[in-house]
């Protein structure tokens, strides 16, 4: 978690923007519209910000964590438009600390890039 970043404070919109464009090699889009915001490492989407009503993110998730994390946080579902198997989607109501925000960010950035090619992940160095 960044040092600039306060445990305990509710992660709002610019700062999970923030946070995610330091990651190497990301870049953000709005594909979908004016009311979600994309983040994609080499073309491969690992977080989706919700910009219209409640604030919300998407993240890739295992498969395993998937179930556990929907049955440990009231605010975290299966993934909304989403696949329910690997994505989930949480609620930014401010019941989940910022410092799990983020390593949650930070392993579905691992997830997807993990799966690049060789190419690709030399690139991100």
């Amino acid at each position: 978690m960044p040092s600039d970043l306060n445990p305990d404070l509710i992660m709002n919109i610019e700062e999970l923007r923030e946070y995610c464009l330091k990651k190497p090699g990301v870049s953000e889009s709005m594909p979908f519209g004016d009311d979600t915001l994309v983040f994609k490492v080499a073309d491969k989407m690992f977080a989706l910000l919700n910009l219209d009503g409640e604030p919300g993110v998407n993240l890739k998730a295992d498969p395993e964590d998937v179930i556990s994390l929907c049955e440990t946080y009231p605010s975290v579902t299966p993934g909304y438009h989403m696949s329910k198997k690997h994505w989930v989607t949480v609620n930014l109501d401010g019941s989940v600390k910022d410092g799990l925000i983020c390593k949650w960010i930070d392993n579905s950035y691992f997830l997807v890039a993990q799966n690049l090619t060789k190419k690709q992940k030399e690139n991100l160095k």
